[in-house]
């Protein structure tokens, strides 16, 4: 018939690429790290960074991770991201003082530029400012090691969190090419 003859020639042949789809903002939960979980974080890392850690941080994560400062974040229901950080001395300080050092943050590449990094790294700054004052009292900075070639790290502490790019560390890395690193840090007080 006329009608559906129509109705056929309106319609669009097949696409041959999937278009990408626009998440924008998307709505995250956190979760602890534990036991039963921590072989997620082992591949969340896999997939991020180009270095393996090993074992003895995974068991450590395990063990003493504090939920506020080590976290996964959950996408409908996923693990999509984490970030790691704990509380160190500050080096040769005459007072004693320490800082909050990320050791891991990293977001599964499909879920990248959606604002999960920001908010696993607010989540961390909000805790601070809730115990600036008591468990984390001693607490002056935040630092982060990022290699000398990632630009990418590097403009995500510095131009969303306000770090200032610190001293260069020689051959912090064993196996990535280049080695080097950034000290990247903020002062909390």
């Amino acid at each position: 018939s006329a009608a559906l003859h129509n109705t056929q020639h309106s319609l669009k042949p097949p696409q041959s690429k999937k278009k990408p789809i626009k998440m924008g903002k998307l709505s995250i939960d956190f979760g602890m790290i534990n036991s039963d979980n921590i072989e997620q974080l082992k591949k969340i890392n896999q997939a991020c960074f180009p270095v393996a850690y090993g074992d003895s941080f995974y068991r450590d994560m395990a063990k003493k991770s504090d939920e506020n400062l080590c976290k996964f974040a959950y996408y409908s229901g996923l693990a999509i991201g984490a970030v790691c950080t704990r509380v160190e001395p500050i080096p040769d300080d005459p007072n004693g003082r320490s800082r909050l050092y990320i050791m891991t943050l990293g977001v599964l590449a499909a879920y990248r530029n959606h604002g999960i990094g920001s908010k696993l790294v607010e989540s961390v700054m909000v805790y601070y400012e809730s115990e600036k004052d008591g468990k984390l009292s001693t607490v002056d900075e935040i630092m982060v090691h990022t290699q000398t070639s990632n630009m990418d790290a590097m403009n995500f502490y510095m131009d969303r969190f306000g770090f200032e790019k610190g001293e260069l560390v020689e051959n912090y890395y064993k196996r990535i090419d280049p080695p080097h690193c950034y000290v990247l840090r903020k002062k909390l007080r």
